[in-house]
């Protein structure tokens, strides 16, 4: 049998045991919690900070949404949020020193721009052709080695202009040099409309992650839908969407992920305030397992960044569930391993990115965390390092 029949039969093969486990379909009673069966500690290992602004071949080093190791070449690619308003669309490989006394260098190796279809870069906002996009994240294939990257499109702040129009999020396959492989099709309740569903202004799609060893494709919407209810305040969270997909796109299940609430009042009162998802990882092994990163900002307080580990045994398989405002649904488990405010960091910054690292000699996973620093002055591209057990 061809290699890619055989990862074919393989990804049935898992998605059959998760809807056989009532994992994808049902929700048993007698479902373990394995999220209390998880990661019992996570220790600091080291933070490494690049000087903003850099420049590599003719790019501004920045923005950076998105991180994920090569296991073919022990590298890491990087994924930047530039809207092509600085440079084209693109991302970034380096070669970064981990270890259990934290991280040593970081040496970027090479950078391309993203192409679309008909092999051109994409334009910026400003170019008013509805064909820009918003990077937020990249995996790379760990069956083909090809990378799979997020965008979140835009959502116009009213009617829509040739400068703010409706463009769809997307994730989509691009090979090693950036050429346009192939999209994903998403579900339908990803879609931007001008009407009151769909996912908000810039809180659309920012997190994907492969689990279940390349065989399934997990994504999350950054904030609740519109249908699905407020975003979180300082006096209660919201429920965003996690969506389970084959490789060809076909969802599996959605989930209710539960938002914390806002970590603090606005100062000035009404000031701007937001929180979201910004990334996801899936464990090493089981499929029902992840890592959440939730940011928040709140003006006049500045960032607050946990990581939590959920688990989507037992949750209700909300993929048929137009509105989650008032619905009964049971929503995925998850438990706080970190914040970000407890470690030795000079301040907390707006950390997007999350992949695996290399095993320790103890047995402990590392985990590399970059955040991204808006191009904005003040803010940090910093690299930090944790170690799970």
């Amino acid at each position: 049998m061809r290699i890619r029949s055989l990862r074919g039969v393989l990804a049935l093969a898992v998605a059959g045991l998760l809807a056989g486990s009532g994992v994808v379909t049902g929700t048993p009673a007698s479902a373990a919690p394995v999220v209390d069966q998880a990661w019992s500690q996570v220790r600091f290992l080291g933070e490494r900070t690049i000087p903003q602004y850099s420049e590599f071949r003719g790019t501004t080093v920045g923005g950076l949404s998105g991180i994920d190791r090569d296991e073919r070449t022990g590298q890491w690619v990087m994924i930047s949020d530039d809207r092509s308003d600085r440079q084209a669309a693109r991302f970034y490989t380096a070669e970064i020193d981990v270890d259990g006394a934290g991280v040593h260098d970081v040496r970027f190796t090479g950078t391309k721009p993203f192409l679309r279809p008909d092999g051109q870069v994409y334009p910026p906002s400003s170019a008013g052709d509805g064909t820009t996009v918003d990077p937020e994240d990249i995996r790379v294939d760990p069956w083909t080695g090809k990378y799979w990257w997020s965008q979140e499109g835009n959502r116009p702040r009213g009617t829509p202009t040739p400068t703010d129009a409706v463009i769809q999020p997307s994730v989509q396959r691009a090979g090693r040099d950036g050429a346009y492989a192939g999209e994903l099709p998403l579900p339908d309740n990803y879609r931007i409309t001008t009407g009151a569903t769909g996912p908000r202004r810039n809180l659309v799609l920012e997190a994907i992650t492969f689990a279940a060893g390349g065989a399934l494709l997990t994504s999350a919407v950054e904030s609740p839908l519109l249908q699905d209810g407020p975003v979180p305040t300082p006096e209660q969270g919201g429920l965003s969407r996690v969506t389970v997909h084959t490789r060809a796109g076909t969802p599996l299940a959605q989930y209710a992920y539960p938002q914390e609430p806002l970590f603090a009042v606005p100062n000035p009162a009404g000031s701007f305030a937001d929180s979201g998802i910004p990334e996801i990882l899936a464990h090493p092994t089981d499929p029902t397992r992840y890592l959440v990163i939730e940011r928040g900002f709140v003006t006049g307080h500045g960032y607050n960044v946990k990581l939590f580990e959920m688990s989507t045994r037992g949750a209700t398989n909300i993929k048929n569930v137009d509105s989650l405002e008032g619905a009964t649904v049971t929503p995925v488990r998850k438990k706080l391993l970190l914040d970000f405010r407890d470690l030795p960091l000079p301040l907390i910054d707006n950390y997007e990115g999350m992949s695996w690292g290399p095993t320790l000699p103890t047995g402990e996973r590392t985990l590399l965390v970059v955040s991204d620093d808006n191009f904005w002055p003040g803010e940090n591209t910093r690299f930090v390092a944790l170690a799970l057990r």
